[in-house]
């Protein structure tokens, strides 16, 4: 994802990662390093996703990242708890010295990703260091932080793009060539390796090149607004100012790009297609999931389409009345923006037509898997609207104007596991 422009040679600071002590299981603690991992906290799918994670051993990440517990502040005081019991137990140890984490994810279909896991200095959007490209909904970001705030760490890194292709880069296939401190495979296939930039010279030659780099958020939005937050909320400088980041040079290792989807409850399928009477076109398909994709993906380049599932069928909805966008899609932001999937999804699905806030949890959930969001759908009575990825290149472009894209548009990956490195902010 080129990032690189007329905004990153004007910054007047480029990305600054700095080493810090990270927070890594004791192999000899746990049962294995794969049963110990989780995806990131919002890629989980609950309430499946986060037994079976529990299930797994009971030392896995996901009782910092989603601790369950009646209240808020009872979660929050608990994933506190825990972790400070772990800490004493020896079940997560601090590494000796402070280092960069080289860290690669590999999979059988080719898929190879390296990126470098440090503490980033935090920047405003303004600054044009760190480029945002979607908006955040709050009562994420205020429950991110008062877990942050609790835990007093960063329990795992949001994933960041750059195009650099310079030191950083070469450092990280340097180190990929060593022996790894870890190496583990995670249920999902992909294999996991870790290493630490220790030497001075090493980290130096790191940070020159970085120093001139510009990066787009790829998945994390909530995470950086929290450490935003986080940050407003010192009196002076420490360890708010940073916050645990993974940055990965896409020259070298391109990202995939996916559709995150919509799980609307209370919503049967046949009353949200009755609704759209007049509005869009819809045309039932009599065919599985993987063919419904590929109808989606052509339907989608003419123009926006969208799949609702959940009655045990898939429905095409496409070529939304002209009218109707012109009344519901704010004239305000650029055409790439107005004509974007997800823009007339909330703009005129959810807000016009079925009347369903985007941000109220009990209306609307945000699922990664598409599978997993229709098997939801069906079994909850709701209706899953699937969509089609966005172009690369038009996030890129975007964020680059400074247009933040609807919420939940885009599913950057493969994303880092998160356990495999922590970062306490008092290590």
């Amino acid at each position: 994802m080129n990032t690189a422009g007329p905004s990153e040679a004007t910054a007047p600071r480029g990305l600054e990662l700095t080493p810090f002590r990270g927070l890594r299981y004791d192999p000899d603690r746990v049962g294995s390093l794969a049963a110990v991992t989780s995806p990131p906290y919002d890629v989980v799918v609950r309430p499946d996703g986060l037994h079976h994670l529990q299930d797994a051993d009971p030392y896995n990440i996901v009782r910092l990242i989603l601790p369950q517990a009646a209240t808020p502040a009872a979660r929050n005081e608990q994933a506190a708890g825990t972790l400070r019991r772990w800490l004493a137990e020896g079940v997560l140890t601090a590494d000796p010295e402070p280092a960069l984490y080289v860290y690669e994810q590999r999979h059988a279909d080719g898929m190879l990703q390296r990126g470098l896991i440090g503490a980033l200095r935090l920047s405003e959007p303004s600054e044009g260091v760190v480029l945002p490209h979607e908006d955040v909904m709050p009562h994420i970001v205020a429950d991110r932080a008062a877990l942050m705030r609790a835990t007093h760490a960063n329990l795992e890194p949001l994933l960041l793009t750059y195009r650099g292709d310079g030191a950083a880069a070469e450092a990280v296939d340097r180190a990929a060539v060593l022996p790894p401190l870890l190496s583990t495979t995670t249920e999902d296939g992909y294999s996991h390796r870790l290493w630490a930039i220790t030497d001075p010279a090493e980290t130096a030659r790191v940070q020159q090149d970085l120093a001139r780099r510009q990066a787009l958020i790829a998945d994390g939005h909530h995470r950086w607004a929290t450490y935003l937050r986080l940050r407003s909320e010192q009196s002076g400088p420490g360890p708010w100012d940073h916050g645990l980041v993974l940055l990965v040079d896409t020259a070298r290792y391109p990202l995939r790009v996916r559709a995150i989807h919509r799980l609307l409850h209370g919503l049967p399928v046949a009353e949200a297609l009755a609704a759209l009477d007049g509005h869009f076109r819809v045309r039932s398909l009599d065919v599985g999931l993987p063919q419904a994709l590929d109808v989606l993906a052509d339907a989608a380049c003419a123009g926006n389409a969208f799949l609702l599932a959940g009655d045990g069928a898939f429905h095409l909805v496409d070529g939304p009345d002209p009218d109707l966008l012109a009344r519901t899609v704010p004239a305000d932001r650029p055409q790439a923006w107005r004509t974007l999937d997800a823009t007339v999804l909330h703009a005129t699905l959810l807000d016009h037509v079925w009347g369903i806030p985007e941000d109220d949890p009990a209306r609307i959930a945000y699922i990664h898997d598409t599978a997993a969001t229709v098997r939801k759908a069906e079994r909850d009575g709701g209706t899953a609207v699937l969509l089609h990825p966005v172009r690369e290149e038009v996030v890129r472009d975007l964020a680059r104007q400074g247009v933040t894209m609807p919420r939940k548009s885009t599913s950057f990956g493969p994303k880092p596991a998160s356990g495999l490195v922590l970062r306490a902010l008092d290590v």
